[in-house]
């Protein structure tokens, strides 16, 4: 189907009804209209596999599941079978079900470097568990967070550091400070200028590369010797980067660590896990001060922790991983010679982890462009490609991955001739694409 013709109306009027009702017109910003071309976000009916399919009836490969949730596709058979045991025994009571132990026992597990875990249903809310119970243990009021990872948590101590800070005290902007990624001396000049008062380092132990050499280890060493704690976010490492997360990979081990995402396979459920003698504080068998580490109503609901030792069995059984990385791989390899064929090997380029993939747009002058990143999308769209990454599941076939390099190649041709004439408009049409993080609308 031409590109022309490529129309959405029944897409077009459903987000119409959202933004009527929903402000943003989504849940989530990143799933937001404003990050398609114009009139081009398709409205999801439902999924199965790799695959979605929009209210218009179109059928598309999906790239990204979820936010990077959904690693094994849509209605994966193992958690659903899990989940709808669950179903007719109840969700939620006024006592821990015994689920809750046995979600523990498999999650440290799976993860044997933390000692102990509480579950959560969103990945802000561990993170911002995970900040206070440091704030608590150290009597620091300082934040530092890696300032080249682009999200942590909604509440106030980051989304005061982002250009969507509008109803965020200045006071609770100021306690939080940014280190940068790989770079140790920087992170101890930090640590040295607000020496006693840093509660914490936070970051992402690896996203687009692999960390630096020893530079996990380094941060290992300087949070221990500046007496602050060492916290990992693993909301996408996590299982993606291996079954154990990236301190599993790596071997570093970090004081507390966050996880979500692929551990419920689109299911809402999150976890903090840590040291025991850190994670005490929040309990009822310490003699200090209590801490309101994590407390929320539906944080174990029995069909989300059944969901997530699904997803657990299924990655160390089944080696998700590995296949994870030999889809990516294998993507990764097509989209290249498709894009140095049609003589824009420089200007879309794939980076990061094999089982964690994002693609950049660039210009003539090798710049990131919202608009050449508006043209890709629209053409990858045109030919059945929902991709605002190239983030893969284990649900993928080989006969999805050549489709969709056989779309990014007619993509391709198309970025190649906009290149030629100097600007990309008469093939991207209408309004370019936009950061999600930004002042305005």
């Amino acid at each position: 189907m031409a590109t022309e013709e490529f129309l959405l109306p029944r897409s077009r009027t459903a987000n119409e009804r959202l933004h009527a009702l929903i402000p943003g017109g989504a849940h989530t910003y990143a799933k937001g209209d404003d990050q398609y071309p114009e009139d081009l976000a398709p409205v999801i009916s439902h999924g199965r596999g790799a695959h979605v399919w929009d209210v218009d009836g179109n059928r598309y490969i999906e790239y990204g599941s979820g936010l990077r949730s959904v690693s094994l596709g849509h209605a994966h058979p193992r958690v659903i079978e899990a989940v709808r045991r669950e179903l007719d025994r109840g969700s939620n009571f006024v006592r821990p079900s015994i689920l809750e132990v046995e979600a523990a026992e498999r999650f440290l597990a799976t993860v044997p470097t933390a000692e102990m875990v509480k579950f959560a249903k969103n990945g802000s809310d561990a993170t911002t568990a995970a900040v206070r119970l440091a704030r608590a243990v150290t009597g620091r009021p300082r934040v530092a967070v890696c300032g080249d990872h682009p999200f942590f948590s909604v509440d106030d101590w980051f989304i005061g550091t982002t250009p969507m800070s509008a109803g965020i005290p200045a006071a609770a902007e100021e306690l939080t400070v940014a280190f940068p990624y790989g770079d140790l001396a920087a992170t101890e000049e930090l640590l040295s200028r607000y020496e006693d008062e840093v509660a914490c380092l936070i970051l992402e132990p690896a996203t687009h590369s692999d960390p630096p050499p020893g530079y996990l280890a380094g941060l290992r060493e300087l949070a221990d010797r500046h007496g602050c704690v060492l916290i990992f976010d693993e909301m996408i490492t996590g299982f993606r980067w291996s079954e154990a997360g990236a301190q599993g990979l790596y071997g570093v081990v970090p004081d507390l660590s966050t996880f979500g995402k692929a551990l419920g396979n689109g299911f809402a459920v999150s976890a903090l896990a840590g040291r025991r003698e850190l994670m005490e504080r929040g309990g009822l068998r310490d003699s200090r001060d209590r801490v309101f580490l994590l407390s929320t109503t539906h944080g174990a609901e029995t069909h989300s922790l059944a969901a997530a030792m699904a997803v657990q069995t299924t990655y160390t059984e089944e080696g998700i991983t590995a296949r994870l990385h030999a889809l990516g791989e294998r993507l990764a390899a097509g989209v290249r010679e498709v894009a140095a064929a049609m003589g824009v090997g420089d200007h879309i380029v794939v980076r990061g982890r094999a089982s964690n993939l994002v693609f950049a747009t660039l210009d003539g002058t090798g710049q990131p462009s919202q608009r050449y990143r508006t043209l890709f999308l629209r053409h990858l769209l045109a030919g059945g490609v929902l991709a605002p990454s190239f983030v893969v599941s284990s649900a993928l076939s080989d006969a999805d991955i050549a489709h969709t390099v056989d779309v990014v190649a007619q993509a391709c041709a198309v970025y190649r001739k906009a290149l030629d004439a100097g600007d990309p408009t008469p093939w991207s049409a209408g309004r370019p694409v936009k950061p999600v993080f930004r002042r305005l609308a």
